[in-house]
């Protein structure tokens, strides 16, 4: 039996898989070793994830996530991980789960957008070119993260409707006060900020909330994915935002000339068919060689 983990900033999903069939899925909050240390990762897997341990005998895990671009990242969750399992452990990004999983053995162009973004050109075998997404403050372009703020300020600077302002804090029920603190002084503000953007997916229809969506989706595009041969290969999607806002994204790049082909939610579909037919893990953990926050 393998485990899989395909984890965000906001949540992981561990599945347990047995000769390519999904025998239990869980759900736990994200680990993200960027910004969490072996500790606290440790606690959020004993608590919600080593009950669903019994009577199972794991023999390898692959776990992909945000901030795992750098071994010594890596590590912090390799160690947590090991604290529970005594067996082969693979960590890797969360940009290369991606790339496995909707290219599989072929060359593309793989980009996460949820509550942040990332891309990258994938050869068929590795990840060999990476822009930086940089994190929401300097990059990000399209994620979640980057939606919300730009709402929010919007809302702040009174760059939307009045209709729409009064809307936006009658739904969330939160004042500026409780919005800059939020964003300022509490935890993960790139988590809070990307769960007030399905607001304009709601009011998608407003002329002003489409144009924010449209441009800040262009700026993906033209910031990350035209950045590689983009006219030579396909271009694959997934995350949150990516799935939820796909006939804006497909305008937007069919106008930029970009050929979009997958755009799923998650990648572990795909993950689980990847991993149906790979060994397990020969090293610990796998250098990996592109940017993430």
């Amino acid at each position: 039996m393998i485990l899989l983990a395909d984890s965000g900033s906001t949540k992981t999903d561990w599945c347990f898989v047995e000769q390519g069939e999904l025998v239990e899925k869980v759900h736990t909050k994200g680990i993200n070793p960027f910004f969490q240390t072996t500790e606290e990762i440790v606690k959020e897997i004993s608590n919600t994830l080593v009950p669903h341990f019994e009577d199972k005998h794991v023999d390898a895990v692959y776990f992909y996530g945000a901030g795992c671009a750098f071994p010594e990242k890596n590590q912090l969750v390799i160690d947590a991980l090991s604290r529970f399992l005594d067996c082969p452990i693979e960590v890797g990004s969360d940009l290369l789960a991606v790339a496995r999983s909707l290219c599989g053995h072929k060359k593309g162009i793989a980009c996460i957008i949820g509550t942040g973004s990332n891309s990258c050109y994938y050869d068929g075998e590795n990840i060999v070119d990476n822009v930086s997404p940089l994190g929401f403050i300097l990059g990000d372009e399209g994620s979640g993260a980057v939606l919300g703020k730009a709402l929010v300020g919007d809302c702040l600077k009174n760059q939307l409707p009045p209709h729409v302002c009064e809307a936006f804090f009658k739904q969330f029920d939160i004042t500026r006060a409780e919005i800059l603190d939020k964003v300022y002084k509490k935890s993960f503000p790139n988590r809070f900020l990307a769960s007030l953007s399905p607001f304009l997916l709601q009011h998608i229809d407003e002329p002003s909330v489409r144009s924010l969506v449209e441009e800040h989706f262009t700026r993906f595009f033209k910031r990350n994915v035209m950045q590689y041969d983009y006219k030579s290969h396909s271009v694959h999607l997934v995350g949150s935002i990516a799935y939820y806002y796909q006939d804006i994204l497909r305008k937007v790049a069919s106008s930029l000339g970009i050929q979009l082909v997958q755009i799923v939610k998650s990648p572990m579909e795909g993950l689980l068919a990847y991993h149906s037919t790979t060994s397990a893990p020969k090293t610990m953990c796998k250098k990996q060689t592109i940017n993430h926050e």
